[in-house]
């Protein structure tokens, strides 16, 4: 799995003219995809990451902070632009493969007792962030 990890003052995400998801006050947006070969283990490290990385101010993790996750799917994260002026998704797992490896993500979050908000899996979203730092990270599982 890949993330792109983003400490944020606040931020929400929008479908079709609807917030479905947002933090109102600081924590991490992660915007999460998932390659063909990812499973149970590529999940748990992604969560030990988002939930234990020492990013938020004062060298807290999101956890120690009390801060929520912002959890997105997002399989543009696999895109290869080596050749030519198209982008190519072949390393991106379908979505029936990368749905519940993101959703798994979610919830296990929320199993660690994190506020956890989410987009909507293969819908046109509109994030709106405002990043603190900017900080921002990559983790790959």
């Amino acid at each position: 799995m890949r993330s792109v990890i983003q400490r944020v003052t606040r931020a929400r995400v929008v479908v079709e003219g609807d917030v479905v998801g947002e933090l109102p006050g600081p924590g991490l947006v992660a915007l999460v995809a998932a390659a063909h070969d990812d499973g149970p283990e590529d999940v748990a490290t992604t969560v030990r990451k988002i939930a234990e990385l020492r990013i938020m101010p004062g060298e807290l993790s999101v956890t120690d902070a009390g801060a929520g996750v912002l959890v997105i799917s997002q399989f543009t994260l696999y895109g290869q632009t080596t050749k030519g002026r198209r982008p190519s998704w072949g390393l991106a797992a379908p979505g029936d493969v990368a749905e519940p490896l993101v959703d798994a993500v979610a919830d296990q979050l929320r199993a660690r007792g994190l506020d956890v908000a989410t987009g909507v899996f293969g819908a046109d979203m509109q994030v709106e962030l405002v990043n603190d730092g900017p900080f921002t990270v990559i983790v790959d599982s």
